[in-house]
């Protein structure tokens, strides 16, 4: 898991230095839009599986 880190933080550097300089307000918008949707899913999984527990236990 920790094997990749440095590589990780190069890369979040190099989208630093990308989004810092003018006229990339359409693709930081991007990148913003793309870590939303990378938040996101883990809840709608997890809220999902919970909510199928949630009904299996109510069946019974």
């Amino acid at each position: 898991m920790f094997l990749g880190t440095p590589s990780a933080k190069a890369q979040c550097a190099m989208c630093r230095a990308a989004l810092e300089s003018e006229g990339n307000a359409v693709k930081a918008e991007a990148v913003n839009d793309g870590i939303v949707y990378l938040m996101a899913i883990p809840y709608i999984l997890v809220g999902g599986v919970g909510y199928y527990i949630y009904r299996m236990k109510a069946k019974k």
